[in-house]
């Protein structure tokens, strides 16, 4: 399997998710992603998975799915499944 992108941390502070993606650093304001993950409790946020490909990140609690790409305003060719 290809692995699109190497996430190593994600953490949250208030209304912002900071996560380092292929050895950089972002900062996401989770009110403009998902207003669902904005509402989540702090022990929800922190029970993620990244899925093998590094294609996306899942909330298995809130049934919440972002993608990478998505997040850092990337575009990326993906071979299927990218899952």
């Amino acid at each position: 399997m290809i692995r699109v992108h190497e996430v190593s941390r994600i953490r949250f502070e208030g209304r912002h998710m900071s996560l380092v993606v292929d050895g950089q650093e972002y900062q996401v304001d989770l009110s403009l992603v998902s207003s669902v993950l904005l509402n989540a409790s702090a022990e929800v946020r922190n029970r993620y998975e990244v899925t093998p490909s590094g294609y996306g990140i899942h909330w298995p609690e809130i049934d919440e799915d972002l993608t990478i790409d998505g997040l850092l305003g990337l575009g990326h060719a993906c071979e299927s499944p990218c899952g």
